[in-house]
């Protein structure tokens, strides 16, 4: 197909070349005419010298996350994220990079490279999301269904609400072991991380000699449906305080239906002498309906200390709108009633929030 469109193109310039001067020497006269198949297979080299060349290139993407948010007390628009990432092969399928930079709060988010040389055995170096749940790894904020990530896991895998105090969108610096068993269907039925981390957070040099463990177990027995495992152990800080966190979730996500839930607990340390224990979970459902509309709802709940009991509870209800009106568009509309516990000193409060992403 490729050499019929390009013998119609020489065909259709062919007559500006019956217009040339009588006087010159033509090609054929000299002896060196070049019949229609070698012209064919020189512009077919050169157009595939330079696809390759093309996709050699980074691949250069992004997307901006924009607002806004209204509470029984207060009112504001918001800049939730703005990303641009850079990504491509060095040797094509068998080590490629990543670059992320983030610019609301600036500061580099992914940079890591990966070598795979096998199915069952690759390795990731460099600044990524940890391995660990369900959402952290398998729901990128373009993917994600609902404006906010589930309240258990900003509370437990460095989402700027940990309650370490550690601000690190669920990545930290260092390396994993990763692969697949089992191949059918274009997927692997099991599935493993083993990575090894800094323990402190993006763009932070480990600040003790300690180095924390993430280990994610994944099994598919069906196409769509995941079973998940996670663990990680670690200590932070100088003062070598514990921080172990450990998860269970499940998810359908195929056709019109996702079905999503996952409990994580842990144990986080306050002092050389102290540490406590927190849980939650979450379950989510969605519909993928016609014209690009996604009705979907959350309940989750999340015991910072469990000693207090519900003193120290949070639950949250969530009921969303997803619409992608084309593309590269998508729009959210938000309602979660937030109840706390005794010990918070709130009463329940009211937020709607709608966000609007474009990507590019």
């Amino acid at each position: 197909m490729k050499k019929l469109f390009l013998s119609a193109f020489l065909l259709l310039g062919g007559a500006a070349f019956a217009q040339a001067p009588s006087g010159a020497e033509t090609a054929e006269q000299s002896g060196t005419t070049p019949t229609l198949e070698s012209r064919l297979d020189e512009i077919e080299t050169k157009m595939t010298t330079w696809q390759k060349i093309v996709a050699g290139l980074p691949k250069l993407s992004g997307y901006v996350q924009a607002g806004y948010q209204y509470t029984d007390n207060s009112s504001a628009f918001f800049l939730k994220r703005v990303r641009l990432s850079l990504a491509g092969d060095i040797v094509a399928k068998k080590l490629d990079y990543k670059i992320q930079f983030e610019f609301c709060k600036p500061q580099l988010v992914d940079a890591y490279i990966q070598y795979k040389p096998l199915q069952q055995l690759n390795i990731k170096l460099g600044q990524y999301k940890v391995p660990f749940s369900i959402d952290n790894t398998e729901y990128v904020p373009t993917k994600l269904e609902l404006i906010e990530y589930p309240l258990v896991l900003r509370k437990m895998m460095g989402f700027g609400e940990d309650l370490c105090g550690i601000s690190a969108t669920g990545r930290d610096l260092g390396a994993t072991l990763f692969g697949g068993f089992l191949k059918r269907d274009g997927y692997h039925i099991i599935n493993y991380d083993l990575g090894v981390f800094n323990g402190e957070g993006i763009n932070t040099s480990d600040k003790n000699k300690s180095k924390d463990l993430a280990a994610r177990l994944t099994i598919k027995p069906v196409k769509g449906l995941m079973i998940s495992g996670s663990y990680y152990w670690g200590e932070y800080g100088a003062s070598y305080l514990k921080r172990e966190r450990y998860a269970f979730g499940a998810c359908y996500d195929r056709g019109p239906v996702v079905v999503r839930g996952e409990w994580i607990g842990g144990t986080t340390g306050v002092s050389s002498a102290a540490d406590f224990d927190s849980n939650g979970w979450y379950v989510l459902a969605g519909w993928r309906a016609p014209h690009n509309l996604m009705p979907v709802a959350r309940f989750e709940t999340f015991t910072e200390n469990q000693a207090a009991a519900s003193a120290l509870r949070q639950t949250n209800y969530t009921v969303g709108l997803l619409w992608a009106p084309v593309k590269y568009l998508r729009c959210q509309l938000n309602y979660t009633y937030e109840d706390y516990g005794s010990a918070y000193d709130l009463s329940g409060r009211n937020v709607v929030a709608v966000m609007f992403t474009g990507v590019f």
